[in-house]
């Protein structure tokens, strides 16, 4: 039987296969899901760089308790906001080994209202 690990590591190869798959040479939206807080990140791999990032651990998003929906809807925001001002419009999304409801749903949902296209 396999374990979780391992059913998440091959989740996360999947999906990253298929974004390399497409080639569109878009930056790449990642995001990553702890207990506590919900991270992500604008990366251009070509040029092996981080564009903008975004957090719960965020100062002006300390106030919520949490890694709740309402959170992760706010850090889709905010990473949609500094996606723009780093000249970002088209990304794609890479939900990493997470399946796509709850935290990483809402976050990209609010990164799509924010502006970017995925």
């Amino acid at each position: 039987m396999a374990s979780v690990k391992k059913l998440f590591e091959n989740r996360r190869m999947r999906v990253r296969t298929q974004l390399r798959k497409k080639g569109t040479g878009a930056p790449r939206l990642s995001i990553h899901r702890s207990g506590r807080h919900l991270y992500a990140q604008i990366i251009d791999d070509q040029k092996g760089t981080t564009l903008a990032a975004a957090s719960t651990l965020e100062k002006s998003l300390k106030g919520k308790v949490g890694c709740n929906k309402e959170s992760a809807a706010s850090v889709g925001k905010l990473i949609a906001e500094r996606g723009k001002k780093a000249g970002v419009e088209k990304v794609v999304f890479d939900r990493g080994g997470f399946l796509f409801h709850g935290k990483v749903k809402a976050l990209a949902d609010a990164a799509r209202e924010g502006g970017l296209k995925f």
